[in-house]
């Protein structure tokens, strides 16, 4: 027996101790299971798409002390999470956790949570990506920059769900090669647009213009800067930093599909965001240097485009559009697999409407039809982003900027569920191969503080037309974040009550620990 074998059978095994069956195809490596958690972050992806969020709400110097400061944060969170994955490495993920440490009211709760939080990222990761093809498109297209209509980005939102969706359905074999591709597109690409905006714009700004100039373009409090400023619109720039450093949990949801996942999975979660806060902020202060023109900047609402259009050359420009475009592009396939193994793991367990739908597998062991309604899902809640809204005279994606909060509020409350849970046994915890050492004592209360503090400020308005009693209050400029979640929420707690704590008891034992079938399960 080879020892690629044993290790292989000590996977199915501690699976089996968890009480499933190895029904996925076991074939990602350490390294692939990092990367696909390294591709969701996308620095490619979430520093070009919502840079606008730190643009108008804080400025350049939010950006620039504001993503090392939040890095920082979920580095923490996600060490908590990787004890978490190393004692119990299963698709089911944040969800099995919390039913597994607080039972099944927990389990069901977190379980949707982190299902909306993931088809949200997609969602939102798809649409920037869209937004970006198009841009750089009219880039080296002249004609097709005339044609720019909100319709035609949407439609191009369709077909990069589609192309994703198909991508995935067909082989889980090919999704960790393509996972393994991204993470040096990401790199080497990442690299070379630092480079590009150090060496070639003939100027750049200066150090007091990155680290000491502050903005506040969210028409909020008439633009000042004053104590408002300081406690509702500063702290939304934060969203940047904890929007595109997250999907990391993707690392949990492929353990099934992963080599000494007890050890591979965990190192994968740390490791993605380590990387990453590092690479994004080398990435942003690279942005910040190559702005000329501050007030253009912000008469575009943030648009990174715009700096590279003042620092750079046409052809530049298009060059930096189409390494972040096919970057997003890698990203949104990521995602896509990382929402349909959710969606499984919570329909093998009997939580989700229509479960044996989604927890059925393809021949090539894939859950081709949870891929297939995540993608459709994404698409509905993306809806709003067809209707043009504008802050100050500029063009604001505010249901871009909707959807990546709700992405943002739904992951990180699942997430802080079983950190909590974790935290409160203590020492009665049983660890896994990788774990804290006893620094969870510490750790995890500080993460849930944080989760809390960052979902509140998710849900603030973007701007003054987005606030109720507002006489400039339009529905188009509304954050729906709060209204998505909320009603979600209600309905959750409604059908929590009427039927579901009557028959659901948590994740459903497949097999015992040898690994053969328990009777009564189908």
């Amino acid at each position: 027996m080879s020892d690629g074998q044993e290790i292989l059978n000590d996977d199915e095994r501690q699976l089996a101790k968890l009480g499933y069956a190895q029904e996925l195809h076991r074939s990602w490596s350490g390294f692939s299971n990092f990367a696909i958690s390294f591709s969701i972050i996308s620095i490619l992806a979430g520093c070009f798409t919502s840079f606008g969020l730190g643009w108008n709400n804080g400025g350049p110097a939010a950006i620039a002390w504001g993503w090392p400061l939040v890095s920082i944060f979920i580095l923490i969170i996600g060490l908590c999470m990787s004890e978490l994955v190393s004692a119990y490495p299963t698709s089911g993920g944040i969800y099995w956790w919390a039913a597994k440490l607080g039972g099944p009211k927990a389990g069901f709760y977190a379980g949707w949570l982190n299902l909306i939080g993931l088809i949200a990222i997609l969602a939102s990761v798809a649409y920037g990506c869209a937004t970006f093809v198009d841009l750089t498109l009219g880039t080296f297209s002249e004609s097709w920059l005339a044609g720019y209509s909100l319709t035609r980005t949407f439609l191009l939102f369709v077909v990069i769900l589609a192309g994703s969706a198909i991508i995935n359905i067909f082989s889980s074999h090919l999704l960790a090669i393509i996972n393994n591709i991204s993470v040096w597109w990401h790199v080497i690409g990442a690299a070379a647009v630092v480079l590009i905006l150090i060496f070639i714009p003939e100027q750049h700004a200066s150090f007091s213009d990155v680290f000491a100039q502050t903005i506040n373009n969210s028409g909020m409090f008439g633009g000042g800067k004053g104590f408002g400023w300081l406690i509702f619109v500063l702290p939304i720039a934060a969203i940047l930093t904890q929007y595109t450093i997250t999907g990391y949990d993707a690392s949990a949801h492929l353990s099934e599909e992963t080599h000494s996942a007890g050890d591979a999975a965990a190192k994968g979660i740390w490791r993605s965001i380590f990387y990453s806060a590092i690479g994004g902020w080398i990435l942003l202060l690279s942005f910040l240097f190559a702005v000329r023109d501050a007030d253009k900047v912000t008469a575009s609402g943030g648009a990174v485009v715009t700096i590279f259009n003042q620092a750079l050359s046409p052809k530049w420009v298009g060059t930096l559009l189409l390494i972040s475009a096919a970057g997003q592009l890698f990203c949104t396939t990521a995602c896509q697999t990382s929402a349909s193994r959710m969606l499984f793991a919570f329909s093998r367990d009997r939580a989700v409407p229509g479960h044996q739908l989604w927890s059925a597998v393809s021949k090539s062991r894939v859950p081709a039809n949870a891929v297939m309604v995540t993608a459709v899902v994404a698409a509905i809640i993306t809806l709003p982003a067809l209707v043009a809204v504008d802050v100050n005279g500029a063009p604001v994606p505010v249901a871009f900027f909707a959807v990546v909060s709700i992405g943002v509020v739904g992951l990180y409350l699942c997430f802080a569920i079983p950190i909590y849970l974790r935290w409160r046994m203590g020492a009665s915890f049983e660890v896994g191969s990788w774990n804290l050492r006893g620094h969870h004592t510490w750790m995890a209360p500080v993460a849930v503080v944080e989760i809390l503090v960052t979902s509140i400020i998710a849900l603030f308005p973007y701007s003054n037309a987005g606030v109720p009693w507002d006489p400039s209050f339009e529905w188009k400029a509304v954050n729906y974040t709060p209204i998505l979640v909320g009603g979600v929420l209600i309905l959750l707690f409604i059908y929590w009550h009427v039927s579901v704590k009557h028959w659901f008891t948590g994740p459903i034992r497949q097999v015992d620990e040898s690994g053969e079938e328990l009777e009564g399960v189908s």
